[in-house]
């Protein structure tokens, strides 16, 4: 593969001076050329690709005629006619997304921190970044390539290779490398011997962690990420001299000679590397096997002292109490782990000699790994006092089986958690051959039954110990919106996921636009519930223009002057409308479900110098009209539907007396209906509509009045049409009305310009502190009714298609341990936000009984106290994770901030970072004065 010359890139510490574009086909011929290399291009191993800024691209896209939003979407064929010349980009740029004074080229080239694909740039083919630089020339060219990860060897471009930082043991000076993690440390001896002028056969690399010496680093086929390095981390140089080794040379961290033989019996055959392990870390290569009974115990090569691993672990010590290293933006996996390692049960068990639970056959496993993994790393918390330790192991293991963890980019706790609880059951599963079980239908049997049924089915396929303490079940009910058919399920769960409803209210405004032409468009501002639904919004703006008893509400967002979407499922929550959208209301009689709709988006030819007339382009503007007709058969049906909408923006001077009575009559009646959602009788539309008419009546026996397209359901193509032009009969006709000089003198246009924006925040509004809101209305906003969204329909077996059906939760059983995650991050299609909202979780006595559709068979209430939190503090991109966890033996809470652990007071647990919050089950004993008292945990 080779990378395009850069001999015409002037470039000065990664930065673009100057470079010249070459002459180039038209923007629809670029973009076909790069759909059609796109299309082409095959992926694999070593596959060349390279990164371009969002910036550049996104200017590149739009001068081709790419929608700005989704990334794929494509603009009606009017944008793609030759855009002109001051839209071309100029050359490429990518001097946003390098890191400033970065001396290195190509795979070298030092990138910015967490940058983020599609956000800050994106990844071409190598076909399509030659096309490009062809077209553009520019830079600095970022070549990078394709490698597989993971057990399941999924391919991804490696965006950061490995940077290592070599110290150099003769002058403690320090150099940077970069490989990919793919690279073998024999490339990296080569690459070290290339920048020092040596010889391999004398230098030594060495695992220079935390200014200590880990492990040597042979010379071998060995990966980079085998070897368990880690993003700018240390790697230490060490230099025969005249055949003499350096101070030191051939010796661990505490000066002690490295002997070159295998320990025996210390290390399990559990070890996560495979085989016995030298004292130097080398591996011999020995197949690993689990035998029965053997210890979990092994010699590591992390930080801490080792030796303290194989010691019990005591109540009253000061095990538990390890902080976590952050290994580079890992601090999402250290609060994750700290919760998950105080968890009673888990602690009781991974202590213990789990070996025979251990599956290597489940093919949804990671072959036991994990488990030995996490267990190992579990004992070593549990037995190392308060030492720090680097959980380098674990991490390596984490990004080989979970490769989106892999890199050194911040994530989600709750993520990792999910993926940490699922794997480890998987590995633990102690059904080795899983039955095939074909659920029945309920058939109107008792619930009862059935969910005892399910529950039977669900252990015949999965038991182990996170089933056991984690998994609950819960009642699923669905009812087909159309045939009102009900589907029931009992579904196990792992953890809940909470949303943070609020009680405030929120005041947004929809434009109000009538659908028969009989009045002007009018802004009205409602106040509305933030909790509340889609129907909750076209009741109160109902309300507010006086919608009459045989008229009906359609709901729309309007984004880049067409119809985003309708905002049709009653149910849909107010939250997936943002502040900045803009939702318009068409006006509509209540049998529009019988009617055909025609919805007309506008545009205009842009003006520009006579000389470059071929450079002139259509574009879109103004709000789209919807209107609901009869019959639609013919160009002259859609002439007259385009007449009556327009009809209210007629200017005076071509407006009869009466014509104009009526107009003024009807503009006035609005306004008072805007500041009165009283008695709104006095408003008629009749005589609008009757003066309508006979002017429809003149112009149906002339030619068409105006310049009519009829486009497709995405716009993506425009037939203009005649008077006689046949119309395909459908629900839907989409049109598009070209704004001509006659237009602009005719009609008034400013009625259809710039729509208000749902809430329009002033820089003087003073911010007020977050409400507090209890766990049990997250509950109860988890529990409650809702519709499905448009990408998980549900397939109804009685009308055989998938509907949007609506879904009902209900808690059927609770496990030991419960887990709440609270969904602090939203995500639209403009931003991603989060929630800082205070949640009031109770610590103790978490009572969740009246939620329940069962009863416990002991007759105990279901009743829980919080051991551990999650918490996340800032916003997304620059936020930190920590967690809170309660000790086990001396019921003490302490804060475990990656490497540092300081004790907390309980009344300061409870914040706004909570995330997720961990539960376990209590027995609750009678105290004999009539009040229950809490007792001794569920085991």
């Amino acid at each position: 593969m080779t990378i395009p010359d850069t001999g015409d890139m002037l470039m000065d510490n990664g930065s673009l001076i100057a470079a010249a574009t070459s002459p180039s086909s038209s923007p629809q011929q670029q973009k076909q050329i790069i759909r059609d290399l796109t299309n082409n291009s095959i992926s694999k191993p070593g596959s060349l690709f390279f990164l371009i800024s969002n910036r550049w691209f996104t200017l590149w896209k739009k001068y081709a005629g790419f929608g700005a939003y989704p990334y794929d979407e494509v603009l009606p064929e009017p944008h793609l006619l030759i855009s002109d010349a001051a839209d071309r980009p100029g050359p490429i740029d990518n001097s946003n997304i390098v890191a400033t004074g970065s001396n290195f080229e190509g795979e070298d080239l030092q990138l910015l921190d967490n940058l983020e694909e599609e956000r800050d740039y994106v990844v071409v083919s190598q076909d399509v970044w030659e096309k490009l630089f062809e077209w553009y020339k520019g830079g600095p060219v970022l070549p990078r390539k394709m490698i597989s990860v993971g057990v399941r060897q999924e391919l991804v471009v490696e965006v950061y290779p490995l940077c290592l930082k070599l110290i150099d043991g003769r002058d403690d000076s320090e150099s940077t490398i970069r490989l990919s993690k793919k690279a073998s440390l024999h490339e990296l001896y080569e690459r070290v011997c290339s920048l020092k002028g040596t010889d391999t056969g004398k230098v030594r690399i060495w695992d220079y962690f935390n200014n200590r010496k880990q492990a040597l680093l042979g010379d071998s086929t060995k990966t980079l990420e085998e070897s368990d390095l880690q993003m700018n981390q240390s790697i230490l140089l060490e230099v025969q001299v005249d055949g003499i080794l350096p101070t030191g040379f051939g010796m661990d961290s505490t000066g002690n000679e490295l002997a070159l033989i295998p320990i025996e019996p210390l290390r399990s055959s559990l070890t996560i590397a495979g085989g016995p392990t030298l004292s130097n870390g080398n591996s011999l290569g020995y197949s690993s096997s689990l035998h029965q009974g053997s210890s979990l115990s092994s010699v590591l090569t992390d930080v801490e002292d080792t030796s303290d691993i194989l010691k019990p672990v005591l109540k009253g010590s000061s095990g538990g109490l390890a902080g976590l290293q952050n290994l580079g933006n890992t601090c999402f996996m250290n609060s994750s782990l700290q919760c998950l390692v105080h968890t009673p049960p888990l602690v009781e068990y991974f202590l213990q000699d789990y070996t025979d639970e251990i599956n290597k056959q489940n093919p949804l496993g990671m072959h036991g790994e994990l488990a030995v993994a996490f267990g190992e790393l579990l004992r070593k918390i549990w037995s190392s006092g308060r030492t720090s330790i680097a959980p380098r192991e674990f991490k390596g293991k984490l990004g080989r089986f979970a490769p989106q963890f892999s890199g050194y980019n911040q994530h989600d706790s709750q993520e990792l958690l999910a993926f940490l609880l699922d794997g480890l059951h998987e590995d633990l599963n102690r059904v080795k051959q899983k039955p095939y079980i074909e659920l029945k239908d309920c058939d109107g049997r008792p619930d009862e039954e059935v969910a005892d049924e399910y529950w039977r089915y669900h252990k015949a396929r999965n038991d182990s110990i996170i089933v056991d303490v984690c998994q609950g079940q819960y009642k699923s009910t669905l009812v087909c919106p159309d045939c009102n058919k009900i589907s029931i399920a009992f579904d196990p769960f792992m953890y809940l996921s909470l949303p943070l409803p609020s009680t405030a209210t929120r005041t947004m405004t929809v434009s109000v636009f009538y659908g028969d032409g009989s009045g002007l468009p009018m802004p009205y501002s409602v106040t509305v519930l933030k909790n509340g639904a889609c129907k909750d919004l076209k009741l109160a703006v109902a309300s507010a223009c006086c919608l009459k008893d045989d008229e009906g509400l359609l709901l729309a967002e309007v984004y880049e002057h067409t119809i985003y979407r309708y905002l049709e499922v009653p149910l849909e929550p107010l939250s997936s409308i943002k502040d900045n959208e803009h939702i318009v209301a068409y006006r509509h009689p209540k049998t529009s479900s019988e009617l055909t709709k025609v919805e007309i988006c506008h545009r205009y030819l842009d003006k520009c110098p006579p000389e470059n007339l071929k450079g002139r382009e259509w574009k879109l503007f103004l709000a789209p009209l919807v209107s609901y007709v009869k019959d639609v058969e013919s160009g002259a049906d859609i002439d007259l539907v385009v007449n009556r909408l327009l009809s209210p923006l007629k200017r005076k001077a071509f407006v009869s007396s009466s014509k104009h009575f009526s107009q003024e009559k009807s503009g006035s009646t609005s306004e008072v209906c805007e500041q009165s959602t009283g008695d709104c009788s006095a408003h008629s539309g009749d005589e609008d509509q009757s003066t309508n008419e006979v002017d429809m009546e003149d112009i149906s026996s002339r030619e068409l009045s105006f310049r009519l397209c009829i486009t497709d359901d995405r716009g993506l193509s425009c037939r203009p049409i005649a008077k006689d032009s046949p119309i395909k009969p459908g629900r839907l006709v989409k049109v598009m009305l070209d704004w001509t000089e006659k237009e602009h003198e005719l009609y008034d246009a400013s009625y259809l310009k710039d729509l208000p924006e749902v809430h329009k925040t002033g820089p003087a509004v003073k911010k007020t502190r977050p409400e507090a809101i209890s766990l049990f209305s997250c509950l109860d906003a988890f529990l409650k009714e809702e519709p499905l969204g448009p990408d998980d329909m549900w397939y109804c077996p009685r009308c055989k298609k998938h509907r949007q059906a609506t879904k009902k939760l209900d808690l059927w059983r609770l496990p030991e341990i419960l887990v709440f995650h609270l969904k602090r991050f939203s995500y639209s299609r403009y931003l991603k936000n989060k929630l800082d909202t205070f949640v009031n979780f109770p610590v103790h006595d978490l009572d969740l009984s009246k939620y329940m559709k069962t009863k416990d068979a002991s007759g105990q209430p279901y009743v829980y106290e919080l051991y551990a939190i999650s918490n996340h503090y800032g916003g997304l991109g620059g936020g930190h994770y920590s967690a809170y966890s309660k000790l086990i033996h001396d019921d003490r809470w302490y804060h475990f901030d990656d490497s540092h652990v300081s004790p907390v007071s309980e009344a300061d647990i409870r914040t706004s970072a909570a995330y997720v919050l961990f539960y376990r089950r209590v027995k609750v004993e009678s105290s004999g004065v009539g009040e229950p008292s809490r007792s001794h945990n569920v085991s």
